[in-house]
């Protein structure tokens, strides 16, 4: 089973810049790492998605060219660069891991392990 910790949210000025951390119990090349947020009010909705250990990650377009995601495999750490930042990125923010073998989607039922999220929010 694995365990998720997120780190790195904060209150920022749009424009600005945040770096979440999500650090895993455990390691396995088959598994999808997801990036996550919800706003009050509104659905959880998928940021980014990533094959761990893999380069490519998926964005949603709303934040395309705004976000990166990076992997550090030797500490089972995943990083969601956020730049760029806009008071409608205001939101808990968590990481996700799906169970080996499950397909990588945005859809947050593919996912079973969820850290505790971290809020991000961005002033205008």
């Amino acid at each position: 089973q694995v365990q998720l910790v997120e780190s790195g949210g904060g209150s920022v000025q749009a424009g600005g810049s945040l770096r979440l951390s999500c650090a895993a119990s455990e390691r396995s090349s088959y598994y999808c790492i997801g990036w996550f947020r919800q706003a009050p009010g509104k659905e959880r909705e998928g940021v980014a998605i990533v094959y761990a250990g893999a380069d490519v990650p998926l964005y949603a377009d709303s934040v395309k060219g705004r976000f990166t995601v990076s992997q550090d495999n030797a500490n089972n750490a995943t990083y969601l660069q956020m730049n760029r930042l806009k008071p409608e990125d205001t939101a808990m923010y968590y990481c996700a891991a799906t169970e080996p073998g499950v397909g990588c989607a945005f859809d947050p039922v593919y996912f079973r392990y969820w850290g505790q999220g971290t809020q991000v929010t961005v002033s205008s």
